[in-house]
């Protein structure tokens, strides 16, 4: 199966937002990534309902949204009538994970679990049954551009190896500093959705880019 990949609109300039969201309508991207903020669960504050009407009317490519929220239950709804098709909350920031990934599939739409980069893949054990995506974050999150962190690869094989063993089919998707430079030892480690924000918007080739990244040969 082929890989996917998925440009953070945060790295955007919202000056110009249209034409980012045109680059992107005519890209070989699969989404667009949608990183919500709320500066109590991350350090930064990014945006939330108020743009998210323009974007599911810029794009046609499917909003993949981020929760980086406090007591995400609070939201999601909301989130997913303004158009979210995949939904990923913390596990660090949720007490009812279980229930909230099974309310979340109840709208009909992907549920994501995220663990930040200190967090161990082993502690999804008990949930990897009803997740359709597990995003692993490899920069801390709050802020785009910052630098890949390399222990993330390690972490990506161990959760795949858990999906195999078990014959699960969930999607793993990475966040953070990935670019040309880690893009195929990730999806080698067995990594299949790729978030890519300042290596697209910042690149001289946005089109270019995304389509190196979509080029790079997967094994899954």
């Amino acid at each position: 199966m082929a890989h996917l990949i998925a440009p953070s609109v945060l790295a955007a300039d919202f000056l110009h937002l249209a034409d980012a969201l045109d680059i992107i309508n005519s890209s070989e991207a699969d989404w667009l990534h949608v990183d919500i903020m709320d500066g109590q669960f991350v350090p930064n504050i990014s945006f939330g309902q108020i743009v998210m009407p323009f974007l599911k009317k810029g794009s046609t490519k499917p909003l993949d949204v981020h929760l980086m929220i406090e007591e995400p239950i609070r939201y999601i709804d909301e989130f997913i009538d303004l158009g979210a098709e995949v939904v990923t909350i913390h596990i660090e920031a949720d007490r009812h994970l279980h229930r909230t990934i099974q309310h979340i599939k109840s709208k009909g739409v992907k549920a994501g679990v995220a663990l930040n980069p200190h967090t161990s893949v082993d502690l999804l054990d008990d949930i990897l049954e009803e997740v359709d995506l597990v995003l692993l974050m490899s920069v801390n999150p709050g802020y785009g551009g910052q630098k890949f962190i390399y222990q993330t690869i390690p972490k990506v094989k161990k959760l795949r190896a858990k999906a195999i063993e078990r014959n699960l089919d969930f999607h793993i998707e990475i966040d953070g500093g990935v670019g040309l430079q880690n893009a195929g030892a990730l999806l080698e480690a067995g990594a299949d959705v790729l978030v890519a924000g300042s290596s697209v918007f910042k690149s001289e080739d946005p089109l270019l880019t995304i389509k190196r990244l979509k080029s790079i040969s997967s094994p899954f």
